[in-house]
């Protein structure tokens, strides 16, 4: 059985420890995460508003997941698990920094949160520290949003070098320099982000090129404020002309509006820039002649923002996907992946459901370094999939009892067994079922029809968060009807 060799494989490395003696004939590692890019925000996942021609192109060469899932549908647990390969539950770390808690009581919300440390604790073994030891040199360039403290930021986790990553979750100052970011010196005036942060690691890589390294392009876009180049959100403004609707492009929900349509120029540019730049790095590989030597992983932090209580700042639509960042439906969690190692793997498509705490697991294992001793983690290596061998069918699970604030999110855990996902949701712990592979859209709710399904899968949703030690939310004193 799949599952009894990963765990035996886990077993022995545990015995040997990390290798720390490693030739440059071992790959190169490029980890390409965009903020709060949507699953549906492509060319080749359907998107005809956006142009993406470069992640187009890197997804017809590599293998592409079409079941990829973010770890939460908010960017700092889903980060920490990228990190650790664990889940955000078992590391304690379950909404974004600082929190919607943190902005004080809220009275509208009948559940409330127990705290958590502000940061991703330095005794977690990092996959960067893990490439680090082996004798690769580590970079990270863009976002981190992983502390409140710099006692806990990139330099401390396993990276020779850091530019960019801080405890903001977004430009502090914009997209244009001066960025006022404390970890990037500014730029010339004008200097767009997005760029500079290309630059610096095409400079990385171009000084790294005879020894193996661990790049992580953490791009703050797409991530607010809308802020795109002049000339590109020019470009998708005059494109816009050219496009005909039926309606305002929303719909209304209580008191959030969910976006129907993609239609922003400024995020279009956004999204052009960034695909822009992919493309820069990747040709910076073909150029040094380390395009088959590396292994390039491209995907998102958490699905594409959709919803808000207010219509003049919502992105982009995940359409034909349910809802958007901050909630467990597919348009929440559902993220594009794609994983290129030279020739290996192109032209490959994999439906299998698989989770952002795999990469940890999945690229030690593709780059033969042996796993951390003692380190619980929770992911699986995606080898067997990418080499089209048997992988046993698992659950995925998620534990977010949090509000998502202005988007409209509610405190809620959920699980995908196969085709079905089961959300729970914590305010009133009534469940809702899907058959994800009949029903992608999430319009018919299963639950009344198949109480044993429901069961089944609240069973095990609730071992694993017992298992995990999940906290749970609780009533808020401060709660008003």
């Amino acid at each position: 059985m799949k599952i009894f060799k990963n765990i035996l494989y886990f077993g022995m490395v545990l015995i040997f420890g990390c290798n720390k003696n490693i030739s440059n004939t071992k790959p190169n590692v490029l980890f390409v995460l965009v903020d709060d890019l949507g699953w549906a925000d492509l060319g080749y996942t359907g998107s005809t508003f956006y142009e993406t021609p470069n992640i187009d192109k890197l997804a017809a060469n590599g293998a592409v997941f079409t079941n990829a899932y973010a770890a939460c549908p908010v960017c700092s647990p889903s980060r920490a698990a990228i990190m650790t390969g664990k889940t955000p539950a078992k590391l304690n770390l379950t909404d974004y920094l600082p929190g919607n808690k943190s902005f004080g009581p809220h009275k509208d919300q009948k559940l409330t949160s127990h705290a958590f440390p502000p940061y991703l604790d330095l005794k977690e073994y990092t996959i960067a520290e893990c490439f680090n030891n082996a004798g690769y040199k580590t970079m990270i360039a863009g976002k981190w949003h992983l502390a409140e403290d710099e006692k806990y930021y990139p330099q401390f986790q396993g990276f020779d070098i850091n530019k960019g990553g801080n405890k903001t979750g977004h430009p502090a100052a914009g997209y244009f320099s001066p960025y006022k970011n404390p970890e990037l010196i500014d730029g010339y005036e004008g200097e767009y982000l997005t760029d500079r942060l290309t630059d610096e690691v095409i400079q990385f890589i171009e000084q790294n090129k005879n020894q193996p390294f661990f790049t992580y392009l953490s791009f703050y876009t797409v991530h607010l404020p809308m802020q795109g180049k002049p000339d590109k959100v020019k470009k998708y403004q005059e494109k816009l002309k050219t496009i005909t609707t039926a309606d305002d492009g929303f719909v209304k929900n209580g008191k959030t509006w969910t976006k129907q349509q993609q239609n922003m120029p400024h995020y279009a540019a956004m999204v052009e820039s960034m695909d822009e730049n992919i493309g820069r790095v990747l040709e910076t590989l073909k150029k040094l002649q380390l395009d088959d030597k590396t292994i390039v992983v491209f995907t998102s932090d958490n699905g594409g923002m959709a919803t808000s209580n207010r219509t003049d700042n919502i992105p982009t639509s995940n359409l034909p996907l349910k809802a958007g960042k901050g909630y467990l439906y597919e348009g929440g969690i559902r993220v594009p992946l794609v994983i290129k190692y030279g020739q290996k793997f192109k032209g490959q498509v994999c439906d299998t459901p698989v989770s952002g705490i795999d990469y940890y697991p999945t690229l030690l294992d593709l780059a033969n370094i042996e796993f951390p001793q003692n380190n619980e983690v929770e992911g699986l290596s995606l080898k067997p999939l990418l080499n089209n061998n048997e992988f046993e069918e698992r659950p995925i699970f998620w534990h977010y009892p949090h509000y998502s604030g202005g988007l409209g999110g509610r405190p809620s855990g959920a699980v995908r067994m196969g085709a079905y996902k089961l959300i729970e949701f914590y305010e009133d712990m009534h469940c809702e079922l899907y058959n994800i592979n009949d029903d992608p859209k999430e319009q018919e709710d299963l639950a009344s029809k198949n109480p044993d399904k429901v069961k089944e899968l609240k069973t095990l949703l609730y071992e694993w968060r017992q298992n995990v030690d999940a906290h749970m939310p609780f009533s808020n004193p401060y709660f008003t009807n």
